[in-house]
C-alpha cells in the first residue's frame, strides 16, 4: 500500500512516499481505507528526532485521520459495535490497554500502556490502517473526510482543555495564546460555541483579523501591545476566567498575570520551552489553578463529535495536499504561518 513513512530522523530527506506492507487485521480490529489525514506538530517532532518516544523505523506517519470501514469481525458488522462495512469514520489516535486503572475509570488518555498512531505505531498517512473497533467514531453527516480527520487531535485536545479540565461555563472569559494553529483555532471555535467571551493573541495582524471574522471578542498583537495590560483593559481590570495555553515558556508569565483571582490556566504544549519561571506567590495568593491536559478520552471524542454536529462547528482547513506533496505540507507546518489545519488527501 502507498504511505508516507520515516526512514530516519532529520529533515524532509527522511520522509518517503512509497510502498509499505498492508496492515494485518487482528480479531477485534477494523480495517479502514483511509481518505484523509491532517498534520500535527508531533509529525515534525517525529521527523526531526522522535527522542523519548519508543518507535521502530521505518514508521508510517500520521496521528489522525478519517476513512471508510473495509473489513471487520462478522459479529461487529451485525450490530455489536454500532459499526458496519462501508461506514465513514474518524479515528481516535490512542490505542489503549483497556485494563489499567485509568482505562477502567474511563480515562484512557492516561493509560499506562497507551500507544499513539504515528508515534509508537504506524499511523494514518497510508491507504489502510487497522485499529480496535473502539478507536472509530462515525463521521458527522455532510462533513468532508478532511474535516472529520481534524477532530481527532486538535479539536479533541481543545475540548478536554475547556470542558473536562477548565470546566468552562457560558458567560466566562477565555484568553487564547497564539491564534492560527490547530489547537488554538479549535479552542476559539469551541469556546464561542459554549457561550464564552474569547480574546486571542498573535504576532501577526492578518491572523488577528481572521480571528475577529471567526467571532473573537478581542484581539491582542503580542509584539505591539502588552498582553496583560490589554487583558485588563478588555476585562475591566478583572482578568480572564480561563487561560488557554499551548505556547509554553515565552508566554507563561503573561498567562499567570492575565488570570482572574481563582482563575484556571490550562496548558497542553511547550513549543517555546518547557522550563518557565513561575512566581509561586501569585499562584497561591490568588489561588490560581494550573491544569495540565493532553488529547482526550473516548467518551470525550464522542461528546465532541455530537457537539460539533449540533452546534455547526467545523474544523477550519487551510489547504489540502496530495500524498505525494507531503514535503510541501510539512514545510508549511514548520513555517508556523498557517491559519487552520493542513490536510492530506490519501484517496481522491
Amino acid at each position: 500500500m502507498k504511505a508516507v513513512y520515516l526512514t530516519g530522523h532529520g529533515g524532509n530527506e527522511v520522509v518517503a512516499v512509497g510502498e509499505r506492507p498492508a496492515p494485518l487485521r487482528q480479531p477485534g480490529e477494523v480495517l479502514v481505507r483511509m481518505h484523509a489525514a491532517t498534520l500535527n506538530r508531533v509529525d515534525l517532532y517525529m521527523r526531526n528526532s522522535g527522542a523519548g518516544i519508543t518507535h521502530t523505523l521505518p514508521q508510517t506517519m500520521g496521528l489522525d485521520g478519517a476513512g471508510v470501514i473495509e473489513a471487520m469481525d462478522e459479529a461487529m458488522d451485525e450490530g455489536e459495535s454500532g459499526l458496519h462495512i462501508g461506514q465513514k469514520v474518524l479515528v481516535y489516535p490512542a490505542v489503549t490497554c483497556g485494563v489499567c486503572e485509568f482505562c477502567q475509570s474511563g480515562e484512557e488518555v492516561l493509560c499506562t500502556r497507551m500507544s499513539l498512531l504515528g508515534e509508537h505505531r504506524d499511523g494514518t498517512l497510508s491507504e489502510y490502517i487497522s485499529v480496535p473497533a473502539r478507536n472509530l467514531v462515525p463521521m458527522p453527516g455532510g462533513w468532508t473526510f478532511e474535516e472529520a480527520a481534524a477532530l481527532g487531535v486538535n479539536h479533541l485536545t481543545a475540548w478536554r482543555m475547556l470542558v473536562s479540565r477548565a470546566r468552562l461555563r457560558a458567560g466566562e472569559t477565555v484568553l487564547i495564546f497564539g491564534i492560527g494553529g490547530g489547537v488554538s483555532l479549535a479552542g476559539l471555535q469551541l469556546a464561542k460555541a459554549m457561550g464564552a467571551r474569547v480574546f486571542v493573541t498573535s504576532t501577526q495582524q492578518d491572523k488577528l483579523d481572521r480571528a475577529l471574522a471567526l467571532g473573537a471578542d478581542g484581539v491582542i498583537h503580542s509584539r505591539q501591545q502588552d498582553v496583560v495590560q490589554e487583558v485588563m483593559r478588555l476585562t475591566g481590570k478583572r482578568g480572564v476566567d480561563v487561560v488557554f495555553e499551548n505556547v509554553g515558556q515565552a508566554v507563561w508569565d503573561s498567562a499567570l498575570r492575565s488570570a482572574v483571582r481563582g482563575g484556571r490556566i490550562v496548558t497542553c504544549g511547550a513549543t517555546t520551552g518547557a522550563q518557565p519561571g513561575a512566581d509561586l506567590r501569585r499562584v497561591f495568593i490568588r489561588q490560581l489553578q494550573i491544569l495540565g491536559s493532553t488529547l482526550g478520552n473516548l467518551e470525550e471524542i464522542q461528546a465532541l463529535t455530537r457537539f460539533c454536529e449540533q452546534q455547526g462547528v467545523r474544523p477550519l482547513i487551510e489547504k489540502t495536499y496530495a500524498l505525494d506533496d507531503i514535503h510541501a505540507a510539512l514545510d508549511r507546518l514548520a513555517s508556523g504561518q498557517q491559519f487552520g489545519k493542513l490536510a492530506v488527501r490519501i484517496r481522491g
